[in-house]
């Protein structure tokens, strides 16, 4: 049943409608043209619509018009620009070099501008050909210029068609995205597995969870038709997500030193109910986001009231034995204000679940996007060295122009240079870890998909056959391009070979020459990584540490305002948590990037884990305080819960302040004033509980104070040659 259920949410997700959206927008011109026997220029056609479909990431409607109107804009310039100096191998390596430097410059702005950059740059290659020139080719831009605008009247008409389609698919991945998280989380109620590694399997969910909110965010917010409006889908689709985000905080909230929850419930066998639970959780989530991906409205699939009271039972036969139950107790409440959160979900299902979005929902909608303008004085500031991705354009630039002109000079196929540019297009990374990851994902994708390729031409001779197995490759490769570049590659091969021997190619011979290519491509992305101004994250990681520090701080700085007895608006709440989400998913994934570089790079690796899981177990207390103290009575505030406040936050500018700002950053400004309260003789059981979370608040941050220091210090004690500078940036 689930293998089933699997399946469907697949063939009703993004990812398929992408992969057909990109085989309507190219099959069909093709198709039409071998029917009036213009099989080149459909080819052509085909090509276009491919470089702006992929374009098309997902976004607000009119960020993704004006990506793919740039990648048809940019793209006739480059066409032009490539076909006037191809007569000259001199100046067409100058071109390739600055052509590519500067498209991949275009990643300062944006991801939607890098892939702009990176479409322009695949043109470029596909017409690097001394038999192209701008005497014969003006038919080749028109036709590549027509597939363009073919794919952008396809993917706008969908989106008039079905406006809130792409929203319903991204909100359920996100929520399928957070239902993996509390998986995970559940694991720590397991006496059988690992603290550590599963710390770290979070804070890599934690980097996805992130990526998918902010994608829904963008296509939410920044869409017209989604809050603004009245209709019943845009308000359901924008309450959900809000509930799914605050759900995704409510897990967070119940962080402890998991050891010792093991070692004092283990024997007692309590711990794995926890675990079953949260699992059901997880489930009705994965229930959430199936429903909402068929564009269905979803059913509870499990009554919790059960669970809830076997677990308080079992918590009551633990205090009839002495034992200390109060976090068992705070969990069980934490796990019921989700499964409210998931109450209020199914509650939306109601055709009178409410008239509108809160006011201040809309009028703030907009502070929660994050707006990546074309800013040419960001592209300025980045011309340097000391930025990662001004070393990696010049790489590019440097790799590409001159692997062109030694294959040129050695009389290489014309074949050949391309698909081995092309390699080292699609592998060559910012980083070496990402490098070195594509690079192994696209050999081992050629190399099968290959065999497929061959396997089809040597053992189908039947034309029509042979077509519709173009089709399906190409369906499903573009399907699996953003889930697993293994398998998009394994499919995409075939179907290009299986083109080609369309086109008269000896195809078997194609075969051995692409493998050739794509391993020629990319033993030179690795070297050249390795010994071209290399990025190792080692020498990066000092902004994420800071801009981490300085988003816990104002975070957890809100709980100055409301021990002030100042009320805490929803949206300055959010937006400091989102800058949380945010800065902590940065940081997850530059020490991702870190574990994946040679053993001799990893210098920091012991200190960045050890701040990366301090973090995290900071955020989630925080966000558990602000709920304590959100709640709480303000007669339950006094002078000792200021003064550990203090001292939190004192902790954490000390940190903060071992690693100045940049020359163009601002410099950060502490909390100034404190509320003056009045001192307690004997607190009230919810004042001990807020005690308790700042005591243990003001230990972690001294913790987190603590290996900021260790790591500045071991930067320190490496050579200068290899010093990497926390404290200049």
């Amino acid at each position: 049943m689930e293998r089933t259920k699997e399946i469907s949410h697949f063939f009703y997700s993004q990812y398929f409608a992408e992969g057909l959206k990109f085989t309507l927008g190219c099959i069909i011109p093709l198709l039409v043209c071998i029917y009036l026997g213009y099989l080149h220029e459909g080819t052509l056609i085909s090509f276009g619509a491919l470089l702006v479909g992929l374009s098309d990431t997902p976004g607000a409607p009119s960020h993704r018009r004006l990506g793919m109107l740039s990648t048809v804009g940019i793209g006739m310039l480059t066409y032009l620009t490539i076909v006037h100096v191809n007569f000259s191998v001199a100046l067409t390596t100058v071109v390739i070099a600055v052509l590519s430097f500067f498209f991949a410059m275009f990643a300062v702005f944006n991801a939607r501008a890098a892939t702009v950059g990176a479409m322009c740059t695949l043109l470029m290659l596909f017409n690097v050909q001394h038999e192209l020139t701008a005497e014969n080719n003006w038919l080749h831009l028109f036709l590549i210029v027509i597939g363009g605008l073919w794919y952008m009247f396809i993917s706008m008409s969908l989106v008039q068609i079905r406006p809130y389609r792409i929203a319903q698919q991204e909100l359920s991945e996100s929520i399928r995205y957070v239902a993996d998280y509390i998986r995970l989380k559940a694991n720590f109620y397991d006496p059988n597995v690992d603290i550590d590694s599963t710390y770290l399997k979070l804070i890599d969910k934690q980097v996805e969870v992130n990526k998918h909110q902010e994608s829904v965010r963008d296509i939410l917010f920044q869409s017209k038709r989604s809050i603004k409006d009245t209709t019943k889908i845009g308000r359901y689709l924008t309450l959900v997500f809000a509930d799914i985000v605050d759900l995704f905080e409510q897990s967070m909230t119940t962080q402890y030193d998991y050891n010792i929850i093991k070692s004092t419930y283990g024997q007692y066998g309590v711990l794995i109910r926890f675990k079953h639970v949260i699992l059901k959780v997880t489930s009705e989530l994965d229930n959430i986001a199936y429903a909402i991906n068929a564009n269905k409205m979803p059913k509870p699939t499990y009554t919790f009231e059960n669970d809830i009271n076997r677990l308080r039972d079992a918590i009551e036969e633990l205090d009839k034995k002495g034992v200390n139950t109060i976090p068992l107790k705070k969990v069980v409440i934490n796990i019921r204000s989700i499964i409210t959160y998931l109450e209020n979900i199914y509650s939306y299902s109601s055709s009178n679940f409410g008239s509108g979005i809160p006011k201040e929902e809309i009028d703030s909608a907009s502070q929660f996007v994050t707006r990546d303008q074309i800013d040419w004085k960001k592209f300025r500031s980045n011309l340097s060295l000391a930025s990662s991705m001004f070393r990696h354009a010049l790489r590019l630039a440097i790799v590409l122009s001159g692997t062109y002109l030694v294959l040129n000079l050695v009389d290489f196929s014309a074949n050949g240079i391309y698909w081995t540019l092309l390699t080292i297009m699609v592998i060559l990374k910012p980083g070496f870890g990402l490098t070195q990851e594509r690079n192994l994902q696209r050999l081992i994708g050629t190399l099968v998909g290959g065999i497929i390729g061959a396997a089809v031409i040597f053992f189908i001779a039947d034309v029509n056959t042979r077509f519709v197995l173009l089709i399906c490759f190409f369906l499903a490769g573009y399907s699996m391009f953003r889930i697993n570049y293994i398998v998009a590659v394994m499919f995409i091969t075939p179907y290009v070979l299986i083109m080609l021997s369309f086109h008269g190619t000896n195809t078997l011979e194609m075969v051995a020459e692409r493998v050739i290519d794509t391993f020629l491509g990319g033993a030179i992305a690795f070297l050249s990584s390795y010994i071209i101004f290399p990025n190792w994250e080692n020498a990066q990681f000092r902004d994420n540490v800071r801009g981490l520090l300085i988003a816990n701080y104002r975070y957890l700085s809100q709980a100055v305002q409301i021990l002030s007895g100042n009320e805490l608006t929803v949206t300055d709440y959010k937006l400091a948590r989102k800058e949380v989400y945010i800065a902590s998913a940065n940081m997850g994934s530059t020490f991702q990037r870190m574990l994946t570089e040679p053993k001799w790079r990893q210098k920091y690796t012991k200190e960045v884990n050890r701040f990366v899981i301090l973090d995290h177990v900071l955020s989630s207390h925080s966000a558990n305080l602000l709920t304590q103290v959100n709640q709480a009575d303000i007669s339950s505030y006094h002078a000792e819960h200021v003064k550990l406040l203090k001292k939190a936050l004192s902790e954490l500018n000390k940190a903060i302040l071992l690693i100045p700002p940049n020359d163009d950053e601002e410099a950060f400004e502490p909390k100034g004033e404190f509320p003056n309260l009045n001192s307690v003789t004997q607190e009230s059981e919810e004042s001990k509980l807020i005690t308790e979370q700042l005591q243990f608040l003001s230990k972690i941050s001294g913790d987190l104070h603590k290996i900021t220091q260790e790591l500045v210090n071991r930067v320190a004690e490496l050579e200068p040659d290899e010093r990497v500078d926390l404290t200049n940036g």
